[in-house]
C-alpha cells in the first residue's frame, strides 16, 4: 500500500515521502497515530502543491538572505573596550556584544547564535565575523575593536 508520511519516522522515511508500506503496518500503526495518509490521487496532488509552496517560500527566504548579505558586507561595527599592554583586551568580545552593536548602530537585528567566530576576539584591531544567514548564504561583517 502506498502512503504519504506526515512526519519523519526513523528507518522509514521523512515527512512528505511516498513509500510502500505493508497493509497491516499502515492500517494498524501509521493511520491510527496520524503518521501517514493513503496516497490517493487527491492526496498526491495536495502533496505536490504543498511542496511547490515550500520551494517558493525557500526561494524567497534565500533571496532575502542574499540582500541582507550585501547590506552586511558594506557595514562596519566599532566596539570600544578597555585593553591592556600590547593591545590585549580585558576579557573577550562576544557574539552578543557584536549583535547588540549591530542593532544599535545599523538597526539590523540578527540572532547572536547566527554569528560564527573562528576564535574569540581578544585583541584590538580589525576582525571579520561570519554570519550564517541561510544554509547557503554566509556574510562577513567587519568589526573594529578600539580602546576606550
Amino acid at each position: 500500500m502506498k502512503v504519504i508520511l506526515l512526519e519523519d519516522i526513523k528507518n522509514v522515511g521523512k515527512k512528505g515521502d511516498v513509500i510502500n508500506a505493508k497493509d497491516g503496518y499502515a492500517r494498524n500503526f501509521l493511520f491510527p497515530k496520524n503518521l501517514a495518509i493513503e496516497a490517493t490521487k487527491e492526496n498526491l496532488k495536495k502533496l505536490e502543491y504543498e511542496k511547490k509552496l515550500k520551494e517558493e517560500k525557500e526561494k524567497e527566504i534565500f533571496e532575502e538572505a542574499k540582500v541582507l548579505e550585501q547590506k552586511l558586507m558594506e557595514k562596519v561595527i566599532v566596539i570600544k573596550t578597555r585593553a591592556g599592554e600590547k593591545g590585549k583586551l580585558f576579557g573577550t568580545i562576544t557574539t552578543k556584544e557584536i549583535a547588540e552593536n549591530l542593532e544599535e548602530e545599523h538597526n539590523i537585528s540578527i540572532d547572536k547564535k547566527k554569528f560564527e567566530l573562528d576564535s574569540p576576539i581578544k585583541s584590538l584591531g580589525e576582525h571579520y565575523v561570519k554570519i550564517k544567514l541561510h544554509p547557503k548564504v554566509v556574510a562577513k561583517l567587519k568589526v573594529i575593536v578600539t580602546e576606550l
